[in-house]
């Protein structure tokens, strides 16, 4: 078992910590909602297999408004009418910064996406991308576990 990078290097785990508290109230303040970046956090995690932050973030994302359907979709966001334009931007933001290096497709997508959210939301949501892009690696890399939770999301203890 690989030591767990967080509880390995404290330090390191609280300026992470530290940097992902100012992009997301960075991203707040250039316009992005909470649920277009929990977006992000579950698509990437998708991408990525990231389970940790997977289960993480659909969580979170339940937690800020967004109903089971369309977290169950996200795979299938493109092929879905369940989505906003700013949505699909933010989830084309996501894909493009976890699918590198850049395609001309992926390029086009990004494009299409500044035009949407406008400078300040797209510049949010790629850093968005870039950070939840960094915590599943330190996730994957420690093989931090998916504990069992009911249904209500809090862990079930085994007696």
């Amino acid at each position: 078992m690989r030591p767990y990078l967080d509880k390995a290097s404290p330090a390191a785990w609280k300026a992470a910590s530290a940097y992902s508290a100012a992009i997301a109230e960075e991203a707040e303040r250039l316009g992005l909602t909470l649920q277009e970046a929990e977006l992000i956090k579950v698509r990437v995690s998708q991408l990525n297999a990231c389970a940790f932050c997977l289960d993480l973030h659909s969580r979170e994302a339940r937690g800020a408004g967004i109903v089971q359907q369309r977290l169950d979709l996200l795979p299938a966001w493109r092929e879905s009418a369940l989505y906003s334009e700013r949505e699909r931007a933010v989830l084309a933001v996501a894909e493009a910064a976890t699918r590198l290096p850049l395609s001309e497709e992926l390029k086009a997508d990004l494009s299409g996406a500044q035009h949407t959210l406008g400078d300040e939301a797209f510049v949010a949501a790629e850093w968005v991308a870039l950070t939840i892009n960094m915590f599943n690696r330190v996730s994957i890399l420690s093989e931090h576990p998916v504990r069992p939770r009911d249904a209500g999301g809090e862990p079930i203890t085994r007696s």
